[in-house]
């Protein structure tokens, strides 16, 4: 017999009405949880926790052991793409990723095209290993960056205020740039078919600075990579479902929606909840969109805002979710009743 709670996640992403939402939370392995620091800790860096399957199912399955959420979503980075492409990337605690940026076209031509599976091997074990340990009421979702996002720190060498290399080489050599998105089209869609076959149900697509695209190069570098990387995928995995987040993007997200080929939007916080049920839920599943802060202050406020959230978008498809990452300074009790807060729901 089907598991019930399995079948909420899944059903929510093919538009199913539920009586309560699925949920899971962003970053919800990570930080905030002693549990986490503790492994972490005796782990030399960020990516050897990623490259270790018996570690990082253990920091997959702490969110699930803790609170229960519908989901667990695979611990890793969307940085490990760029270093299966032979760019050396580096985590320092306080300052966020670092690469050696791409300033040549030697450095696109030099990507090591032919090494995605044989490098991120590790990362489908994990896929595997934490699908052995989860309850049969949980799904597993695995996710990747998407090409434009992790473009960005590839050019820019981390993260940016301006992303000003990027933007400036993305129109000075387009020709270069659109090589350098193909492949990551290409190495991308090899790293999700590799999680699906290792045991992932569905799959989310981070576009975490789609915000910072200009409106006239939107559809080039936003909509057209994520569509081929959903389009490849689903020509051997016809029917794995797709959510997609790119954070920021206002206006832009209904043709998102109507042109990548997503089933679920993750929206962020500053979209309206009203909006996206009168404007987007008609169009697919909603995913979203608790404000962070409201997470890390806890209590009655986080409640409440739950609450509105819950008011606007159960009517529809809709899976409970953050509308961006756990903050690290986040109190791991607010984390445990919000969860409950929304279990409840079926029962009121």
């Amino acid at each position: 017999m089907e598991n019930k709670l399995k079948k909420i996640f899944l059903e929510a992403l093919n538009g199913k009405i539920l009586e309560r939402p699925p949920f899971w939370f962003m970053r919800q392995a990570g930080r905030y949880l002693p549990e986490y620091r503790e492994i972490r800790h005796n782990i030399p860096s960020f990516l050897d926790l990623c490259y270790n399957p018996v570690f990082a199912s253990e920091v997959t399955m702490q969110p699930i052991d803790r609170f229960k959420p519908d989901v667990a979503i695979l611990f890793s980075d969307i940085l490990v793409i760029p270093d299966a492409l032979g760019r050396k990337v580096s985590f320092s605690k306080g300052i966020g990723p670092k690469l050696d940026p791409i300033i040549s076209t030697k450095d696109v031509e030099n990507l090591l095209v032919n090494n995605i599976n044989h490098h991120l091997s590790p990362v489908y074990e994990t896929v595997k290993k934490v699908k052995n340990r989860l309850p049969e009421d949980v799904s597993l979702l695995g996710f990747a960056g998407a090409p434009w996002t992790v473009a960005t720190y590839m050019v820019e060498g981390g993260s940016s205020r301006d992303f000003l290399k990027v933007k400036t080489w993305a129109r000075e050599d387009a020709e270069r740039f659109d090589c350098l998105l193909s492949i990551l089209v290409e190495a991308t869609t090899d790293y999700l078919i590799g999680q699906i076959e290792a045991g992932a149900d569905a799959i989310q697509i981070f576009d975490t600075w789609a915000g910072i695209v200009p409106s006239d190069q939107f559809n080039k570098f936003v909509i057209t990579p994520t569509k081929k990387i959903i389009s490849n995928v689903r020509k051997l995995k016809p029917d794995i479902k797709f959510i997609g987040f790119p954070k920021g993007i206002g206006p832009e997200i209904s043709t998102y929606i109507s042109e990548t080929g997503i089933d679920c939007i993750s929206i962020d916080s500053t979209l309206s909840p009203n909006y996206a049920a009168k404007y987007l839920q008609g169009d697919c599943t909603i995913q979203g969109n608790l404000d962070p802060v409201a997470l890390l202050i806890g209590g009655k406020t986080m409640l409440k805002a739950a609450d509105e959230i819950i008011k606007n978008l159960n009517d529809g498809p809709f899976i409970f979710n953050l509308g961006h990452g756990v903050m690290p300074q986040t109190p791991p009790e607010n984390v445990v009743l919000l969860a409950e807060h929304i279990k409840s729901q079926g029962n009121q």
